[in-house]
């Protein structure tokens, strides 16, 4: 399900947003509401949605400074801006933001239900395309001209994997701020760094299992994810199936029997 944060400064719309909308039915699950910017970033950088609904004209931070202050960190979603306001200007700033989307208040919920089925089917063919093969690491490290600090952020996840990493840890090393080496490892990669990490863990894991080798909660501790249910949560959520179904799924191994 697609995850969605609101972040709108009008109780009023807020609430309708929240309680009027079937959004179990168009297959997304809101996470959070905030009633301005300042509080939405702050949800952005805790909940990670895969969608933002958000004003633009909002108290102390607006839609657009969010946005932009989201895309510095590398942590900005799919986000649809909800406003009543038409001016060129506005328009111009959420293009630049490669806005999925504008919807006018009040929000027609069929002209949302249409959108958001279109954000998920877009969302299920990067997932596929980002997780069908393993990182090329030599041809980003053979380009001379790539980022000194994304180049120790892309070795890190490449040799520690296994481990507990985060873009806080590996930027304070390298001596730079977490939002600015997000910044350029997503101009390098096309990717965050959790997608990145995710990645090359899941790859490892993948020639794990189908080696017959190993039980599932061993792959997840050998491969960072911490625990067996998180490492089946994250499995099914990019592999749109949980360990043991993928090796049933034609993949010619029998798992061992465990429970899931």
């Amino acid at each position: 399900m697609l995850r969605v944060l609101i972040v709108e400064d009008e109780e009023f719309i807020r609430r309708g947003l929240l309680c009027t909308i079937d959004w179990t039915g168009m297959g997304c699950v809101v996470v959070g509401d905030a009633s301005d910017g300042k509080e939405g970033l702050e949800l952005l950088r805790t909940e990670r949605p895969d969608v933002v609904l958000t004003d633009i004209r909002m108290p102390r931070m607006d839609g657009i400074a969010m946005a932009e202050r989201a895309q510095e960190e590398g942590i900005l979603p799919q986000i649809i801006f909800l406003t009543s306001y038409a001016e060129f200007d506005y328009a111009k700033k959420a293009i630049a933001l490669h806005a999925a989307d504008y919807l006018l208040k009040p929000v027609d919920e069929q002209e949302l239900v249409i959108l958001m089925r279109r954000l998920a089917k877009e969302r299920t063919a990067q997932e596929a395309e980002l997780f069908e093969g393993g990182i090329d690491w030599r041809r980003y490290f053979e380009d001379a001209a790539l980022n000194p600090y994304v180049r120790h952020a892309m070795e890190r996840i490449r040799v520690d994997y296994r481990k507990r990493l985060s873009i806080e840890a590996i930027a304070e090393e390298a001596g730079v701020s977490a939002s600015y080496l997000s910044r350029k490892l997503k101009e390098a990669t096309g990717q965050t760094f959790l997608e990145m990490l995710t990645r090359e863990r899941l790859q490892n894991a993948i020639a794990q299992l189908a080696s017959g080798r190993y039980r599932v909660y061993e792959v997840a501790e050998e491969n960072g994810f911490g625990d067996y249910k998180n490492f089946c949560t994250v499995f099914k959520k990019y592999m749109k199936s949980s360990p043991r179904e993928f090796l049933q799924q034609g993949k010619g191994f029998v798992p061992q029997q465990e429970e899931e």
